[in-house]
């Protein structure tokens, strides 16, 4: 007879969260498409105003408006692994 059960090993449980690596990919193109959002905003407000800081302006929000989802996003990650 054998024994069955001094030899098996625990089956390692199911990890259900997206890699922290995949997480910060995906974070690069979300601050890429706001920043080009803010830019190509800009830029058509620069057009229908005829003004030339709107676009800069704008691009220069759009920076800051990424930078803070990105830092939050890191924040929250942080947290989830502690």
């Amino acid at each position: 007879m054998s024994q069955p059960n001094q030899n098996k090993q625990p089956k390692p449980k199911p990890n259900n969260k997206p890699n922290k690596f995949l997480r910060f990919t995906s974070v690069a193109f979300q601050m890429g498409g706001t920043i080009f959002l803010g830019n190509y905003l800009g830029q058509w407000l620069d057009e229908k105003y005829d003004k030339d800081f709107w676009e800069s302006t704008v691009t220069l929000i759009s920076v800051f408006i990424s930078m803070y989802l990105v830092i939050s996003q890191v924040i929250k990650v942080s947290k989830d692994d502690d």
